[in-house]
């Protein structure tokens, strides 16, 4: 092989290169605000790090931890999707703990797709999904949101539906628009699930990231559901403590079986101080739950009512850390094009969503992350009002 050809698999090359990355880096570069990768730039609870200190300290979480998590943290888990959701988990069989929810997902669909299976998923969506379903030699098949405001189309779902389609992925509240999908949305992606008795992997790392009375609900909780459905759940995402990378996927025991037996192979084990300080904080008080969820409510609005003031059209979200606009209003062909263009003239970084859909429907759109101190925003909006509108 000559050493001018890259000997990186056929498969694998679309996805050779991610936006987040790509951008964070510019950022970095640039001295510019990073409204694209959805990270806080601030830390969560002092309690959890107080354990996760404790926990090196006194010996607890400086080895392996068991291969499937820690006892304590599998129980609550456990704990918490009775709790939260009125699921009940044996946390014994049905939780095995990851390396974040993306090691969750890799492993789940390396578990239950291969090669010649189609895998459902609704378009614009988080980049990795593709990636994985690559990495399982499988075939990704997208459904685009429908416009103008981002929603499931689900009569475009069941037209997508073949006798290869093995899994749907979903994924509410969902990541990039902000949107939660509704129970009537759900109920209709059950019946096509169980109509054609398929799998359905549920990406519900943002599942305390909701606001107003956009309440998330669990697939699995829905009938004929929980025998079919992995679902995945993050500790970065709901205690913004996102580089512990400590995640987690919960369902039936013979599709976390199937789980365990890849994701001991990809990274055995990971994060044990931290699964003792995840364990904990999936313990708080419903208080922290409802205040975590207020404060972003309000980070949100500020940075809305700030983007819409400059004069886009903005999808007010309803749950993640993500807000989409249409900046077409703006003068610009595409977000593509004006995430090009702002972070050398206005030093501020987001994403296209166009980076993240295999369709043109989303290439007017602009993803934003609003998971940063109010006067990060304040910034970000500041050097946005101070170029617009000369262009």
């Amino acid at each position: 092989m000559s050493r001018d050809e890259s000997p990186l698999v056929e498969r694998m090359h679309q996805h050779s290169r991610t936006v987040f990355g790509e951008m964070s880096a510019l950022a970095t570069r640039l001295g510019a605000v990073n409204l694209g990768q959805g990270f806080p730039d601030q830390d969560g609870p002092e309690v959890l790090r107080d354990v996760a200190i404790a926990a090196i300290r006194d010996g607890r979480g400086n080895q392996y931890p068991p291969a499937h998590g820690l006892p304590e943290l599998r129980r609550s888990i456990a704990d918490h999707q009775w709790r939260f959701y009125g699921l009940r988990l044996d946390w014994e069989t049905d939780v095995v703990v990851t390396t974040g929810a993306s090691e969750a997902i890799a492993a789940t669909l390396l578990a239950l797709v291969t090669t010649g299976d189609e895998v459902v998923m609704f378009d614009p969506a988080f980049d990795l999904y593709q990636a994985d379903v690559a990495l399982a030699g499988a075939a990704s098949v997208s459904v685009a949101l429908a416009s103008p405001d981002l929603r499931p189309d689900l009569t475009a779902l069941a037209a997508a539906i073949t006798p290869r389609t093995r899994l749907i992925l979903i994924n509410s509240p969902h990541n990039p628009t902000g949107i939660v999908f509704t129970r009537a949305e759900l109920e209709g992606i059950a019946r096509i699930a169980v109509d054609h008795d398929l799998l359905v992997l549920a990406d519900e790392a943002y599942e305390h990231l909701w606001f107003d009375d956009f309440r998330h609900i669990p697939i699995a909780t829905l009938p004929g559901m929980w025998e079919r459905t992995v679902t995945i759940g993050s500790g970065g995402k709901s205690f913004s403590f996102t580089g512990w990378k400590v995640g987690w996927a919960t369902g039936p025991a013979y599709l976390i079986d199937a789980v365990k037996v890849v994701r001991q192979h990809l990274s055995f084990v990971s994060s044990g101080p931290f699964q003792w300080a995840i364990a904990s904080g999936l313990q708080l008080p419903d208080a922290y739950f409802d205040d975590f969820r207020h404060d972003l409510a309000r980070q949100r609005d500020l940075l809305a009512l700030g983007l819409r003031n400059l004069g886009m059209r903005v999808l007010t979200p309803q749950g993640t850390y993500f807000i989409s606009t249409d900046v077409t209003p703006l003068g610009f062909e595409s977000g593509a094009q004006f995430c090009e263009w702002i972070p050398d003239n206005a030093g501020v970084v987001a994403i296209p969503m166009s980076a993240l859909s295999d369709h043109h429907d989303a290439d007017s759109f602009v993803r934003w992350a609003f998971c940063k101190r109010p006067e990060t925003l304040r910034v970000a909006l500041e050097r946005l009002t101070a170029v617009l509108p000369r262009r």
